[in-house]
């Protein structure tokens, strides 16, 4: 998976207003915030509602619905939209592409609990389980 991907999904150079190819640059986005329309573009990608995406950060759906496309959120939603760009990123490079990474992300899998792998993108932890169980599949390793 490269930074590139990550920086694709959310809306590129333009949204991102830089370029994010380390992992240096993903920090400093999340210092400085990303956009309502960055989750939206990420929203989009993963094919999950708004209601779908609050309940995956560390703020309200109210909360979200009040931010005009251009606000920026604070690093700690940021952060969350990052991992689970990241992921999705992954995800899609394991799979072949965002069509079959989708299949897999919201069917039950035996590797994480048989949870879906979308029940688990709320928390870092969960971003890191999702992240290792492609790692194995990436690599030939069924769980």
């Amino acid at each position: 998976m490269e930074l590139t991907d990550v920086s694709s999904i959310l809306g590129g150079h333009k949204l991102l207003q830089g370029g994010v190819a380390s992992r240096m640059e993903l920090m400093k986005l999340s210092n400085k915030g990303v956009s309502k329309e960055v989750l939206l573009r990420l929203a989009k990608y993963l094919d999950f509602s708004l209601t779908q995406m609050a309940e995956m950060l560390p703020i309200t759906e109210r909360t979200v619905q009040r931010y005009h496309r251009g606000q920026r959120f604070n690093r700690v939603v940021s952060e969350q939209i990052l991992q689970i760009a990241e992921v999705a990123a992954r995800g899609s490079d394991v799979f072949g592409g965002r069509e079959g990474f989708l299949t897999w992300l919201n069917s039950p899998s035996p590797a994480l609990g048989n949870r879906t792998p979308a029940s688990l993108l709320s928390s870092r932890f969960g971003n890191e389980a999702i992240s290792d169980e492609l790692g194995r599949m990436e690599h030939g390793v069924l769980s």
